[in-house]
């Protein structure tokens, strides 16, 4: 282990609804970066749109539940999240 003491965790979150075309990629990035997090966000040819966020527990739980809204302009009917490994190689966030 090493001197930080704080425990990153990984989630990737699949986002449902009318979130392309509406500054959702854009606007996740910001809330990731103004978070501290890194990762990554991108649409999916389903319409829907996919981000992985790693950080803090408390940090990537924020980004998660600002998912579940989105920017004004989207409309989010659901989203799934699920846990995955972290990935110490992974810095910064973006949009892909």
């Amino acid at each position: 282990m090493s001197g930080d003491d704080r425990t990153s965790v990984a989630r990737r979150v699949a986002v449902y609804g009318m979130v392309q075309g509406v500054y959702f990629r854009y606007n996740t990035r910001n809330v990731a970066v103004r978070l501290g997090l890194s990762g990554w966000v991108r649409n999916r040819a389903d319409g829907s749109v996919e981000a992985l966020f790693q950080g803090p527990q408390e940090r990537v739980d924020a980004a998660v539940d600002w998912c579940r809204r989105g920017p004004q302009t989207a409309r989010v009917d659901r989203i799934e999240a699920e846990a995955t490994e972290p990935d110490a190689r992974l810095t910064g966030f973006g949009i892909r």
